[in-house]
């Protein structure tokens, strides 16, 4: 492991329950990231989605995946210090298999591309070895000022 979550929390300004992220197991440099999350029935999303039949919603999935691409991009982009990961876009999303409470999810997400600033991003989630879901995403950083 290479962070855990207070190093991660230190990089994004998500917290609970909106931290979707517990770890990064590895940074390809150019390349990509690889994230995890372990997925708990006491994930509050479980309490309405759905109740006797709890599964992770694809959003949260989504999110979790963009969250990683923006640990990538604070740790190897040049970015003023509290620099803000803002998600811009999503395509080509597909939801495969679903994801239930003792689920371990492995997030690999790989640089496409970096073009005015605008990272975009190919996302695949796992299960073990089984794809549960796969997005392009899409994110910039801004000064860390946010507009009031």
């Amino acid at each position: 492991m290479l962070y855990g979550v207070n190093e991660i929390m230190e990089m994004l300004p998500h917290r609970y329950p909106f931290l979707l992220v517990d770890s990064i197991l590895e940074i390809k440099e150019g390349k990509g990231i690889v994230g995890q999350k372990n997925v708990t029935i006491n994930e509050p999303f479980f309490q309405g989605h759905f109740p006797g039949h709890p599964i992770m919603p694809g959003v949260l999935i989504i999110e979790a995946m963009a969250q990683v691409g923006g640990i990538y991009g604070q740790v190897t982009g040049d970015h003023a210090e509290g620099a803000v990961t803002y998600f811009v876009g999503i395509d080509k999303a597909k939801f495969r298999k679903p994801v239930v409470p003792g689920d371990v999810l492995r997030m690999e997400v790989d640089l496409l591309g970096l073009r005015r600033g605008i990272y975009t991003f190919s996302g695949k989630a796992y299960v073990g070895s089984t794809l549960v879901a796969e997005a392009e995403l899409k994110a910039t950083f801004t000064s860390g000022e946010r507009s009031k």
